[in-house]
């Protein structure tokens, strides 16, 4: 049996590094392709003899992504801190009452999760059209809350659940805390886990986001990161160099954010899909 399981082990070791060998071609291939002079038709496979970094500087500038950055990184964040903040609050009550009314609002929100959210495409934009909205970033961080909501209520519903114990808020309640009070100093520091969660997930999405952003964000003054790029492939249809060293900008923050929320993301991750 021992033998057996070290042979199981090693198996699916060798697994693991496949798997991760062949999500690593895409960067490769992105980093060869960012690295290579103008005029470089080599194959992708081929690492540059001469690298290139001036087509760092030439896609920040041709693209405009400094502006681009900028908006990207304000209505990711603004949207990231609405959906920690209110659905942290929405969640605790539909995690600790079971009351029919809560539970019938609990599960209209994972209904909801399952609906593709482009199927509300046109009536939103005729909704924004008519309310005056386009082309600002109050639109796009609503829109995106409104989309990421049921995600977060679902996951911090399910760790609070799972893992918050009720005898720390009874405590605080005999001590007199008010129940806005037993969340904020009690609850609120306890889900650091899934708050990591439901930040890398909703920000990796939000910053990628493409499908949104290039109806309700048209305007050179608010567009995004992902918006700047595809510009690039009207203009500079030959010039993939320009792309993919644009593409690699615009990856950093989240890679980095990433790789700082590793631990707390995997943790909540989790817990937060027991129940």
């Amino acid at each position: 049996m021992d033998y057996t399981g070290k042979v199981k082990k090693r198996l699916l070791s060798a697994l693991a590094l496949v798997i991760t060998f062949v999500h690593l071609i895409p960067f490769y291939i992105l980093i060869t392709t960012a690295l290579k002079p103008k005029g470089d038709f080599s194959s992708k496979w081929v690492f540059p003899t001469e690298l290139s970094f001036q087509n760092f500087g030439a896609a920040w500038e041709k693209a405009n992504l400094g502006n681009a950055l900028v908006n990207t990184a304000v209505i990711t964040f603004s949207a990231a801190f609405l959906l920690i903040i209110l659905g942290s609050m929405a969640a605790y009550p539909l995690a600790r009452r079971q009351t029919k009314l809560n539970k019938y609002v609990y599960m209209i929100f994972i209904s909801i999760m399952v609906i593709p959210p482009l199927t509300a495409l046109v009536p939103l934009y005729q909704l924004v059209v008519d309310i005056g909205m386009m082309n600002t970033r109050t639109i796009a961080v609503l829109n995106n809350v409104a989309s990421f909501m049921p995600l977060t209520i679902f996951l911090y519903a399910g760790f609070i659940r799972s893992t918050v114990p009720k005898e720390l808020e009874e405590a605080a309640k005999i001590d007199g805390a008010s129940t806005l009070g037993i969340f904020f100093r009690v609850v609120f520091p306890l889900l650091k886990p899934i708050t990591a969660t439901v930040l890398i997930i909703s920000c990796v999405y939000i910053w990628n986001d493409y499908q949104f952003a290039i109806f309700f964000l048209q305007s050179e003054e608010v567009k995004t990161l992902t918006v700047a790029i595809s510009s690039f492939f009207g203009e500079n249809a030959n010039n993939l160099n320009l792309v993919a060293s644009a593409a690699i900008i615009a990856m950093l923050p989240m890679t980095v954010l990433f790789l700082f929320l590793q631990r707390f993301f995997i943790a909540g991750l989790a817990a937060g899909s027991v129940k």
